[in-house]
C-alpha cells in the first residue's frame, strides 16, 4: 500500500482513482498520520443459480446415518 499526503491526493485524486479501479490502495496521510484509505471496492458476489443447485443435489446419495452418528463413530474410532 503506497502512501501520499493530503496535498498529493488533492493533486493526483484522479491517477489515485484509477490505481484504485486497478486494485491497489492508497493511504492519504497528514502530517505523518494515516488519516483515510482509496481503495477499490469489494466485488459483488455472483447470486446464487438455484435450478442449478437443485440439480446438483437432487443426484446426490442420501447419507445412511445421521450426522451425530457419523461424527461419534469417526471420534471413537480414532481418537484411542
Amino acid at each position: 500500500m503506497s502512501a501520499v499526503t493530503v496535498a498529493e491526493a488533492k493533486a493526483h485524486l484522479s491517477e489515485l482513482v484509477e490505481r484504485a479501479a486497478k486494485g491497489e490502495t492508497t493511504c492519504v496521510t497528514r502530517r505523518g498520520r494515516p488519516i483515510a484509505k482509496i481503495a477499490p471496492l469489494a466485488e459483488p458476489k455472483k447470486p446464487v443459480d438455484v435450478s442449478m443447485l437443485r440439480a446438483i443435489t437432487k443426484g446426490m446419495a442420501t447419507q445412511a446415518e445421521s450426522a451425530g452418528d457419523f461424527i461419534r463413530r469417526l471420534r471413537d474410532a480414532e481418537r484411542y
